[in-house]
């Protein structure tokens, strides 16, 4: 037996961790995200940043009580005043934000967007169970298909080089070229699938941009590209025999899938996808299966069941399906899918029975599902062992006495509205810089992961 199969062969070893990110005091509507419907939807609608974070709060107060080792990532510094800087703006920050406003006032959204909140977009990861060099392997996605997400790569991997700094058990990999060759858009892209008996383990890449163009959508863009996954997957030191790369389907991407995590999620030996999700899907879900040892449990949500307009409306499959400690399986699903009836009513007739989950919990997460993000985009997966665990520094993995303190700095300093022309007003902008401050304090985060804003 190899040391992969049987660290595979192990589960019990390793617990699955959930990191989300705090949803940012600078959270506001902009459209920035071409194919994300959501988004475009309440462009310049006036958003709410303490309600944004008290839920996101929530949400990890719920998988703390359900005995899920849960994480978190603090927002990052916005408005980014270096990058002004560096696009030639001068002056005081006061100075600064009238320029921007005045002459460019969809780059002072850009340059403070909340969207590193959306964690499943800051790395892909491989659990020391997979690699080649037994160790954690992550590699933060470098963003590029949308400019105010790739400004977050640099500062995803400082703060990654500092929580995983211990070399013994993890390997942090450089971003790709910021290159639209290389798109790459993390881990909303990639799901890991162990076999039903924990004896073998696949990893599915899911890309939307190949050299083909007759394969590629006619209204949005495909984020991810083929040789970006292929990277990845060799930077992470994955086995190729235990990688596989599916396409997205073009016409899904049209109807606002944007990333696979919008029409596809899996949980150890479970895959839960809707009919449309891949090019030549019947066949790739034969090879997954092959791969697996035909040890695979999927189930397939036809279009008649679920329309993929009302799938990318309802977020059914940006849900979140967890193991909790008293070893029972739930589902987190955003508040939008109990309130369609015919989608509840698909939920309990057809997706509980089937994947023996013991609840489907609904939560409301309105203020990030109203920019394009639900459940599963909050939060990057891994499988740690104890030792891994141990090894992270900062405060970052919580407890509900540290969900309160985070609650209590939000209500601090976070505002409860904010629009664009807001962003202009230095006194606004300070009080989120300081909200970020007092953050990064709190979780014993170094102040110099901060950048300088003179």
């Amino acid at each position: 037996m190899s040391q992969i199969t049987a660290a595979v062969n192990n589960p019990i070893a390793r617990k699955e961790v959930n990191f989300d990110g705090l949803v940012g005091p600078s959270h506001h509507y902009a459209g920035l995200s071409p194919g994300n419907l959501a988004s475009a939807l309440h462009a310049q609608s006036v958003s709410n940043p303490k309600a944004a974070a008290l839920q996101g709060l929530e949400k990890m107060a719920w998988m703390v009580s359900q005995g899920i080792p849960q994480g978190v990532f603090p927002p990052q510094l916005r408005p980014n005043f270096p990058l002004l800087y560096d696009l030639g703006f001068k002056g005081s920050p006061q100075k600064v934000l009238e320029k921007v406003y005045k002459s460019a006032p969809q780059l002072l959204s850009m340059v403070s967007s909340a969207s590193s909140m959306w964690a499943a977009n800051a790395a892909t990861v491989a659990p020391s169970s997979d690699t080649e060099n037994g160790k954690v392997c992550i590699t933060p996605a470098n963003l590029v298909s949308n400019f105010h997400r790739s400004t977050e790569a640099a500062a995803t991997e400082n703060l990654f080089r500092y929580v995983f700094s211990d070399q013994h058990y993890f390997q942090i990999n450089k971003p790709l070229p910021s290159a639209s060759h290389f798109s790459d858009e993390g881990a909303a892209n990639h799901m890991r699938i162990p076999a039903t008996d924990f004896h073998s383990v696949q990893h599915v890449f899911v890309y939307g941009a190949q050299e083909n163009p007759a394969q590629a959508p006619n209204h949005f863009p495909a984020r991810q590209t083929l040789d970006a996954s292929h990277a990845v997957a060799r930077l992470n030191c994955l086995p190729e025999n235990n990688v596989q790369f599916f396409q997205q389907l073009p016409m899904a991407v049209d109807k606002g899938v944007f990333h696979n995590d919008v029409i596809a999620l899996s949980h150890k030996g479970l895959l839960l996808c809707h009919q449309h999700s891949f090019v030549a899907q019947q066949q790739k879900l034969r090879e997954l299966k092959q791969g697996l040892g035909h040890s695979l449990a999927v189930i397939e949500i036809q279009e008649q069941q679920l329309s993929l307009e009302q799938a990318v409306g309802c977020y059914l499959f940006n849900s979140q399906i967890v193991t909790c400690g008293d070893g029972q399986t739930r589902m987190l699903l955003p508040m939008e899918c109990a309130k369609q009836g015919a989608v509840k009513q698909l939920l309990e007739d057809h997706v509980q029975p089937q994947a023996q989950l013991a609840e489907l919990k609904f939560m409301d997460l309105q203020q990030s599902m109203r920019n394009g993000g639900g459940p599963a985009c909050l939060r990057l997966r891994m499988d740690l062992t104890e030792g891994e665990l141990g090894a992270i520094q900062g405060k970052v993995l919580l407890d509900q006495e540290r969900i309160a303190e985070l609650k209590k700095r939000v209500d601090q300093y976070y505002p409860d509205r904010l629009t664009v022309k807001d962003l202009s007003d230095w006194g606004v902008a300070r009080g989120l810089i300081e909200a970020v401050e007092a953050i990064y304090q709190l979780l014993d985060l170094p102040q110099n992961l901060i950048p300088n804003i003179e």
